[in-house]
């Protein structure tokens, strides 16, 4: 029994894909669900430590950022079943694309913190004041113009080229792999992500449009310019609000 088993020929390439999408889907969509689902029942909390701080951010940037992410993760899953993997890389991919949002989250608690002393922020909305909001617009807006931007949108947008030029085999590699794509993912969308102080750090709605806004920008075929084009519209709507 035990040497038929052994004996056993390898499922063939298009099982493996299959089976490395299926698995690979299935843990994105829980993990989604499971992370708007914490924010959604998790209890309000006037003055909440630093450490529950930096685990609502990383929570909130997972729920946000996983959805656009997910077509480069399952065409990892694919070319690591191409490769013969087995499950395992892509689970280490991902590992990797949320220790690079784990670190953004750290900043970006670290900066509700301080605003939050400096009484620039409501403590219940997480709201920044309107000279604040209109800061942050205009920023965002310029950003989206600027090279960098395009250059990470570029990468998030055509994944493949990125894995081709990156491609190594192994868990480590795979990790690393991970950690890169998601510092492109930040590069990309991190200014857009500094715009949930305008609306509330922790208002679900307001997360849920920032969210689509970016899968839109990453996925959709005229998402880049469509997302200039916003950025545009971010610079005049913050020197209205400032102005008014």
């Amino acid at each position: 029994m035990a040497s038929s088993a052994a004996e056993r020929p390898a499922p063939p390439l298009a099982e493996r894909i299959a089976l490395h999408r299926r698995w690979v889907g299935t843990a994105l969509a829980l993990l989604t669900l499971s992370a708007w689902a914490w924010l959604a029942t998790r209890p309000m909390m006037m003055m909440p430590s630093p450490a529950m701080v930096v685990l609502m951010w990383s929570v909130m940037m997972a729920a946000m950022m996983l959805p656009s992410a997910s077509p480069a993760i399952l065409l990892y899953g694919r070319i690591a079943a191409q490769h013969g993997s087995s499950v395992g890389p892509s689970s280490h991919f991902l590992g990797g694309y949320l220790v690079a949002w784990s670190g953004f989250s750290l900043v970006a608690a670290a900066a509700q913190l301080a605003a939050s002393h400096a009484a620039l922020i409501d403590p219940m909305s997480l709201r920044t004041s309107d000279t604040v909001s209109a800061a942050l617009w205009i920023a965002a807006g310029l950003y989206q113009l600027t090279p960098l931007k395009r250059a990470c949108l570029a990468q998030c947008r055509s994944p493949a080229a990125f894995f081709a030029r990156h491609w190594r085999a192994g868990p480590a590699a795979a990790l690393r792999l991970g950690l890169g794509h998601g510092l492109f993912c930040i590069g990309c969308c991190g200014a857009l992500m500094a715009l949930l102080f305008v609306g509330g750090a922790m208002n679900l709605g307001w997360a849920a449009a920032l969210a689509a806004l970016v899968a839109f920008e990453k996925i959709t075929p005229r998402g880049d310019r469509i997302g200039r084009l916003l950025g545009v519209a971010m610079i005049g709507w913050g020197a209205f609000v400032l102005l008014a």
